[in-house]
């Protein structure tokens, strides 16, 4: 499979795990090694050519264990990363999502995609727009241009039992590659960022030479900005290497109830139960201009 095919089906299979498992909005940030191990064309442990987070293809501010009620916002967040090749080469991928959240814990995620590879042959950016609704315990891909919405049926709230049991076998891994030495986690704070207050954490890791066939140790970055009090990250930074730099960025922060309209399927659309058949790429045919107006 040539890197571009890879590249398409990891984001495909990456948005719709992010539909398959979303909540209505994250709550307490998992630990940072979760992040720092996700799989990539390195195998496991080893990042891939978008960096580890979901957040790095403008889920960030919306996907989680979590149901956030009596938090509601708007925001606009944006991923940017880029890439320097060995003979000079810089590849520039950004990724812009509005996204909103209610009082009940309702949320709406309209990602678009610029400079993404086959998902961009048209030469036009593309947007996903999704639905989670706790409430009636569905998650909805809408398809603007063919006016249909894929429902699927969200998955049950862990226990607090489950997420304290999830929580300290994390932190467990973390503090046993801490004292391995291939990790090193730093406080860094609270900052009030875009005129939210968050606290922030960078992490560390550090692949070893010889661990990927590298004759000199490597360096991961990974900083991350969190509000206690949104319940989102702010900010996020990973600095890598092999695959460059990416920021996430969550901007124009509101914090009033959004039209309850966002949060619904529009009246003349069509509900088919699953996902899209052609996966992520039926579901952002449409551009922008096709997306449902949010009045």
């Amino acid at each position: 499979m040539n890197w571009k095919n890879w590249a398409c089906t990891a984001f495909c299979g990456a948005v719709l795990l992010c539909v398959g498992t979303t909540r209505a909005q994250q709550g307490p940030p998992p630990a940072p090694d979760v992040m720092m191990h996700a799989g990539g064309p390195d195998g496991p442990g080893g990042p891939g050519p978008f960096g580890d987070r979901i957040e790095l293809m403008g889920f960030e501010g919306l996907h989680g264990n979590k149901v956030v009620k009596s938090a509601p916002f708007s925001a606009t967040a944006a991923t940017e990363t880029t890439q320097t090749l060995q003979d000079g080469t810089s590849i520039h991928r950004t990724t812009t999502s509005a996204l909103y959240r209610d009082s009940l814990g309702r949320s709406r995620s309209e990602v678009t995609l610029s400079g993404f590879g086959p998902l961009q042959a048209s030469g036009t950016p593309h947007t996903m727009i999704t639905i989670a609704d706790p409430v009636a315990g569905s998650h909805y891909v809408l398809d603007a241009q063919n006016k249909v919405a894929h429902q699927m049926k969200m998955h049950g709230t862990p226990s607090p039992e489950q997420e304290a049991a999830f929580q300290q076998k994390m932190q467990a891994r973390l503090q046993k590659e801490e004292a391995s030495g291939a990790v090193k986690k730093e406080s860094l704070g609270t900052q009030t960022i875009n005129g939210v207050s968050a606290e922030g954490t960078r992490v560390t890791r550090t692949i070893a030479a010889g661990q990927i066939g590298n004759d000199k140790p490597l360096q991961i970055v990974f900083e991350r900005w969190y509000s206690p009090d949104l319940q989102v990250v702010v900010k996020s930074t990973q600095t890598d290497p092999r695959f460059g730099t990416t920021t996430y960025t969550l901007t124009n922060v509101q914090r009033t109830e959004p039209p309850a309209s966002l949060f619904t399927v529009p009246s003349d659309y069509a509900v088919q139960q699953g996902g899209p058949r052609n996966g992520v790429r039926g579901a952002m045919r449409g551009g922008p201009a096709d997306a449902p107006s949010p009045q």
